[in-house]
């Protein structure tokens, strides 16, 4: 094997480790339960449809108690004016 199969050999295992590596922590994040929390939305910033609209991004204002975002199970009932039930 000369020098240069030896470095393109090492870059694709450093590329396919780093790669693993990120698959590997993206999982675990992705495998984290959660939850629709109501009311702490910015305006414009909601991740689905409310009752009123019918598409993410279309809260008209900051705190619409009909608007949600998906946080981590728990941590909705910890901050103020969110609720894990539609007003």
């Amino acid at each position: 094997m000369n020098n240069v199969n030896k470095l393109a050999l090492a870059s694709a295992m450093t590329g396919l480790i780093a790669l693993a590596g990120t698959v590997v922590s993206t999982s675990a994040v992705a495998g984290e339960a959660k939850e629709k929390c109501y009311g702490v939305a910015k305006a414009g910033k909601n991740d689905c449809a409310t009752k009123t609209t019918s598409c993410a991004g279309s809260a008209k204002e900051d705190g619409q108690k009909d608007a949600f975002i998906a946080m981590p199970k728990g941590l909705c009932d910890r901050l103020h004016g969110g609720s894990t039930e539609s007003a």
